[in-house]
């Protein structure tokens, strides 16, 4: 059979080919020619369904963007895909679209989308070395709406693209409805979209009042927008704007005798970028605007077209208010800011750390990339004044950051993420993580009430010494000296003392403080299961602290924090609506009670009375002060039976402090919150005569018994009333009346959490020994025969207010 195979043709068949030689060759080039044209139309059939389908297009011109709305109905955002404003092309100058007919697609109403005679002619200028474009504004347009599906390389499968889209655009819209979508949707640089915008941006009016100078201008951008930026190549785009007209007088469209006139005169810009705006809470809009999109993708919604009504919690009168009393305290403390840079021991004596800033900077790593050495590099930004004084003014603002939930709902009601989100993106509720300082301490309170510890419990006021493990001490201290009296664990709290909190620690253990504190609300953040844990050395959100004492305002029931009530669609139809968090059982109602109360003492009588005695405020109220060591950090969380208000105040870089009459936390965040809930009540926002949950049922006591987390010290059997010596050094900004030796709390009856038992309970003898955190350990190994070196007081993070 193979043979068979390979046997030649029979003569008669060569015959014929012989015979007919012209024949055959027909037959060849026909079959070529077939082919030449069959693979080509396969391939471009091939890219069909590559392209954007009629519905994609129709959503362009139907584009609605998302709106965020506030509770009450007041805008807080607008979610568009590009900064522009739609306008319809009545309302579009006829200069515009005269100039862009005459030098983009002068046979643009003459053809469907495709111009051969313009492509073949753009093609032979090419071969000729002069390159010119082919694409009609169809074309173009299929470009600016479909980058992705169609690129911008010059390719053939690009080409083929943009031309399948360009036909499918005629099909599916007339002729002045493409040349409206075209204007509102071109980029003209500046994050600016659309004829209507770049009227604003470049010439400070409307589209509709464009002259014929501005309109060539705006028009000749589009050849190159970054390359005749009239902005920064003022001679470029005045160049590029003349062949513009010189075109509308060739087609008629402009006098002739203007021509010589027109070219002549200067552009006259009047430019103002029109950035973005995102309302008055806008970090908030950024967060949302994130959500919005996984939603939306999740449900099959696109956010930038589909008119998608976000109702969120936030009201809108409450946020005003919130910015306003953020912005007042902030300006009063950064003119004491000022005040404390400009002096001898300000920015211009810190040059170490000056230094430090320069290196960290773009320009210092530019100057080095660029070959310059280290010295160099400092000497030259050290000699640019422009320089140096943009980087003092960074480094030396003063940022602050507020939000207020209610405790029963989650519901958010104002968010403050800095002081001016121009200046300042970063979010200080959200993503800002800082040390917590004293806020912190309600939760080793909190742990040890649950565990069996009461109120009326005392330890000794005397210096804490606590073994890290490797040789050294941490001794944590107050602003004032030990007075080596007993205090109870309530005024302990209240009065903010680390010396007992530090001993309470030893009591109630690291992980029990970590875990509860995370149950209460701190559950984004990772918290170090060290001794330290307890003055609030790990690094927490301002969100997290406030959404956790809003768990104590509620009863020891924690909430999660909720943004969103509902989801419409353009027409008003709930599409998905939120109701709040179930509530999740944290801290024993009964533990909760005690710890509310111990709050409350702050408010009344400790390091939180400013908010009685200089804010008048009335009623129900709970709270703590933090300031972290060397007044870092400034914090305060007020709670209300219906509003809980979280506030911090800081540097951004924490290398930066705070100064000592201003820097507390109840004379920098105190002040925000407590103007912050005067403008409320004035307002009639919040309710003075609300109650915060009634307490559960407690056993009686007589004020002699002792709580079952540990027993008395000796100093204190029999247990005696509190009464440190008069005259205790306890500072004015306390609130706290030492005269005649009281301490200035009413005698509180012990409470009874659990029933007393002879030793600690087992979850407190089960814990392992617990390592003291180590800030700032002195260098070098400790000798085997000295003395156990103690750890300087940056071992806290707390000044004790």
């Amino acid at each position: 059979m193979a043979a068979r195979d390979r046997t030649p043709p029979p003569p008669a068949r060569r015959a014929w080919v012989r015979r007919h030689p012209w024949w055959t060759l027909s037959l060849v080039l026909l079959m070529a020619m077939v082919a030449s044209v069959a693979v080509p139309a396969f391939y471009v059939m091939s890219q069909v369904p590559l392209t954007p389908t009629i519905g994609d297009l129709k959503k362009q011109q139907a584009e609605h963007p998302s709106v965020l709305l506030t509770s009450d109905g007041q805008e807080l955002a607008v979610y568009r895909k590009a900064n522009r404003v739609w306008v319809p092309l009545r309302d579009i100058s006829p200069h515009v679209t005269a100039a862009l007919l005459a030098v983009e697609d002068q046979r643009f109403y003459l053809h469907r989308g495709l111009d051969l005679r313009r492509t073949a002619a753009a093609a032979w200028n090419s071969l000729n070395g002069r390159l010119q474009g082919g694409s009609t504004i169809t074309q173009q347009l299929a470009r600016n709406l479909y980058p992705e599906e169609i690129g911008r390389a010059p390719t053939i499968e690009r080409k083929v693209k943009e031309a399948i889209t360009a036909l499918k655009i005629e099909q599916a819209y007339r002729k002045d409805e493409i040349l409206e979508i075209y204007l509102n949707t071109v980029p003209f640089l500046y994050n600016t979209y659309g004829i209507e915008m770049a009227a604003r941006t470049y010439f400070d009016k409307n589209a509709r009042d464009l002259d014929v100078l501005e309109s060539a201008t705006l028009v000749g951008m589009l050849k190159g927008t970054t390359y005749y930026n009239p902005v920064l190549n003022p001679q470029r785009a005045q160049q590029r704007r003349n062949i513009v007209l010189a075109q509308l007088a060739r087609h008629g469209k402009l006098d002739p005798a203007q021509l010589d006139e027109l070219r002549g005169r200067p552009l006259q810009l009047n430019f103002e970028r029109q950035d973005e705006q995102l309302g008055p809470a806008p970090h908030l809009a950024v967060l949302m605007r994130r959500w919005l999109i996984e939603w939306a993708d999740r449900r099959g919604y696109n956010v930038y077209a589909d008119g998608l009504v976000v109702r969120t919690t936030i009201d809108s009168r409450a946020q005003a208010l919130a910015q306003q009393a953020l912005n007042a305290q902030a300006e009063r403390l950064q003119k004491l800011a000022d005040t404390a840079l400009n002096g001898r021991n300000g920015w211009n004596a810190r040059r170490d750390l000056v230094d430090a800033f320069i290196r960290e900077s773009q320009q210092f790593k530019a100057a080095r990339e660029a070959g310059a050495s280290e010295t160099e590099a400092l000497a030259r930004l050290r000699a640019d004044a422009a320089y140096m004084q943009a980087l003092r003014d960074e480094k030396t603002r003063l940022q602050a950051g507020l939000v207020a939930m209610e405790p029963g709902t989650g519901y958010v009601r104002a968010w403050v993420g800095s002081r001016d989100f121009a200046l300042d993106q970063f979010d200080h509720v959200q993503q800002a993580r800082r040390q917590p300082g004293s806020t912190f301490k309600p939760f080793v309170y909190g742990a040890a009430f649950e565990l069996g510890a009461r109120a009326t419990d005392q330890l000794m006021d005397n210096p804490v010494d606590i073994p890290d493990g490797q040789g050294r001490i941490w001794r944590p201290k107050d602003i004032s000296q030990p007075t080596g009296e007993p205090i109870a664990l309530r005024d302990a709290l209240a009065l903010s003392k680390n010396t007992i909190t530090a001993q309470l620690m030893q009591y109630v253990g690291a992980a029990k403080v970590a875990q509860l504190a995370q149950a209460m609300g701190v559950r984004d953040s990772r918290l170090e299961e060290v001794p330290s844990i307890g003055l609030g050395t790990s690094l927490v959100s301002l969100r997290e602290i406030t959404a956790a004492y809003a768990t104590i305002a509620n009863g020891g029931q924690y909430v999660a924090p909720a943004l969103v009530l509902q989801v419409e669609d353009r027409k008003g139809k709930v599409l998905e609506a939120f109701r709040p968090a179930a509530p999740e059982p944290a801290l024993n109602p009964a533990a909760n009670a005690v710890l509310l109360d111990a709050l409350r003492a702050a408010i009344d009588r400790g390091t939180g009375s400013p908010i009685r005695a200089r804010y008048k405020l009335q009623g129900e109220l709970a709270g703590k002060t933090g300031t972290t060591q060397e007044n870092t950090d400034g914090w305060f969380v007020l709670a209300h039976p219906r509003l809980v208000t979280g506030a911090w105040v800081g540097f951004n870089d924490s290398r930066i402090s705070m100064q000592d009459p201003w820097g507390q936390g109840s004379r920098s965040a105190l002040p925000m919150v407590g103007e912050y809930m005067q403008a409320l009540v004035r307002a009639r926002l919040v309710d003075p005569k609300a109650k915060f949950p009634k307490s559960p049922e407690l056993p009686p006591d007589n004020g002699t018994g002792w709580g079952s987390l540990f027993p008395p010290p000796p100093e204190l059997q029999p247990p005696q009333p509190v009464m440190p010596a008069s005259g205790s050094p306890l500072p004015p900004e306390y609130g706290v009346s030492v005269g005649g030796g009281s301490l200035g709390f009413p005698a509180q009856p012990a409470i009874v959490v659990a029933p007393p038992r002879s030793q600690p309970p087992p979850e407190v003898l089960a814990m392992p020994p617990q390592r003291a955190i180590v800030v700032a350990p002195p260098r070098g190994e400790p000798s085997g025969a000295a003395p156990a070196p103690v750890l300087p007081s940056t071992g806290s993070a707390e000044r004790g207010y």
